[in-house]
């Protein structure tokens, strides 16, 4: 392993590294947009090759060896067998040009389709027979879900409907896994791999974007809805979900090994607002920690990974939960958010959770701020955050399409200037 995967275990093993550890593409949470990643082989004068859309729901970009060195990172993303439409990362490409006109790459199997409208449309697993499941806006950079929600017994929901899509991995998904784990392991960095089937109620994944057509309840807000409504539904459906994944999960360990993964993400579900949490401090430990709490217990039982969960927000109630639950990793660290001071998180939680990102923000400094403005907010918060370890600087969550090269690049050498300084 380089040192890029050295000083990201001392992180998370809440070790003080001898530099602080750096992630972009490590994850889906953790990513850059495409135009982004192009912008950046520009600056760094890398070859200008069509980027790589690896996560097209998002229209993230694949950090390939060249870019990851140039920019300093230490993860290596292992892709999942699908990527959000269903479709397989067979590392099978075809090119594809945006509506920004940028030439990209995406998996062999993408179904897209143009409007009269300026829209593009999106279609799960590749099926064009199927309706569209997500479109991007005209103007947009990214896609937005389709919600194709059926009628369903609304006094009576079926928790079938809604688990439909969690089934054991085939033996062929289950190779796609270690084929790609022993991909991403070559490239000398730590490792992150997401686990299918782990992320209970993340609404990302409620409409099923990677579904031709799926039953039960889709709409978004009728599941927020079903929170507080149908626990009991929500509790059959996790239930089922639950003992599906610890199945999964032991079925890719038994593939791939303790040392495949260094961290897995586990579950994208936010729970926060700019303000406050989308539901009370109760609701979360009821509906979800329980489950939770099994699947990090069977993780750290029969494996070194250490466990990730993504939650944006206004979420400081929520942490002590989690780590109650087993977390070992929470990103991306909201520190805009109501109640997210970030001297405050990493003096009461920063021994017992690794805050991943909180880097700089992604709303306001990062896009619109100015290049010293950025340099700034980076280094105050490496100086808070990095101390005795426990903390992987990224930025708060992806970085977004029309975020200023220079920005970047400020951002890139105040990180590189803090390191340098030994600090």
């Amino acid at each position: 392993m380089k040192d890029g995967g050295s000083v990201i275990l001392d992180s998370i093993n809440h070790r003080q590294p001898r530099r602080m550890a750096v992630d972009f593409g490590g994850s889906n949470c953790s990513g850059v947009h495409c135009s982004v990643v192009a912008e950046l082989r520009r600056h760094f004068g890398l070859a200008e090759t069509p980027v790589k859309v690896h996560e097209p729901y998002q229209m993230l970009g694949l950090v390939e060896d060249d870019l990851a060195e140039a920019m300093g990172v230490d993860t290596a993303h292992c892709l999942p067998a699908a990527n959000m439409f269903g479709v397989a990362n067979d590392f099978n490409w075809k090119e594809w040009r945006t509506p920004w006109g940028q030439d990209v790459l995406v998996a062999s199997g993408m179904a897209l389709r143009d409007t009269p409208e300026g829209e593009v449309l999106a279609y799960p697993e590749g099926d064009a027979s199927a309706p569209a499941s997500a479109k991007m806006p005209s103007g947009g950079y990214f896609f937005d879900a389709i919600i194709r929600q059926e009628e369903f017994d609304e006094d009576d929901p079926d928790p079938a409907d809604n688990t439909e899509e969690f089934a054991l991995l085939t033996p062929e998904r289950i190779q796609a896994v270690a084929d790609n784990a022993r991909e991403a392991r070559a490239h000398g960095r730590a490792v992150i791999a997401g686990m299918p089937g782990t992320a209970f109620g993340d609404v990302s994944n409620v409409p099923a974007v990677f579904m031709r057509r799926p039953r039960g309840i889709r709409d978004i807000t009728e599941w927020y809805v079903s929170l507080a409504t149908r626990r009991d539904f929500i509790h059959e459906v996790f239930s089922r979900q639950l003992e599906v994944a610890l199945e999964n999960l032991a079925r890719i360990h038994a593939a791939v090994g303790d040392d495949a993964f260094d961290v897995v993400f586990l579950c994208g579900a936010d729970f926060g607002t700019q303000i406050s949490t989308i539901c009370s401090k109760e609701t979360f430990v009821d509906l979800f920690t329980p489950y939770y709490k099994k699947m990090n217990d069977w993780i750290h039982a029969n494996t070194p990974w250490k466990t990730w969960k993504h939650s944006c927000g206004a979420i400081e109630t929520f942490i002590q939960p989690l780590i109650e639950s087993g977390f070992d990793i929470l990103n991306p660290v909201q520190c805009s958010a109501s109640g997210m001071d970030p001297a405050r998180l990493k003096k009461t939680y920063g021994d017992r959770i690794v805050f991943w990102g909180a880097g700089v923000d992604t709303q306001k400094t990062l896009p619109f701020g100015s290049p010293e403005e950025v340099r700034r907010e980076v280094l105050e918060r490496c100086e808070i955050f990095s101390p005795d370890g426990g903390f992987v600087f990224n930025s708060v969550h992806n970085v977004q399409a029309l975020t200023p090269i220079a920005n970047m690049a400020a951002l890139l050498d105040a990180v590189k200037e803090f390191n340098s300084a030994g600090r």
